[in-house]
């Protein structure tokens, strides 16, 4: 599965950091393009887990009810 990152140059941080907005709270950072990219693939795959192994929830589908 294919996801949107974006990327940004934090000057506090001096660094990047990469957060996926389909995915809620998966974030991280690098202070290389390359090493934020290699991060964000590992936060994927530790929030995919989770999901997966801890909440019962197929895949990456989130279900929010509002009442």
């Amino acid at each position: 599965m294919k996801f949107q990152v974006i990327f940004s140059f934090d000057t506090e941080y001096d660094g990047y950091i990469a957060e996926v907005p389909r995915l809620p709270g998966c974030v991280s950072q690098g202070k290389t393009m390359d090493e934020a990219i290699v991060n964000i693939k590992d936060a994927i795959q530790g929030y995919s887990y989770v999901q997966q192994k801890h909440l019962n929830i197929e895949g990456f589908r989130l279900f929010f009810l509002t009442g």
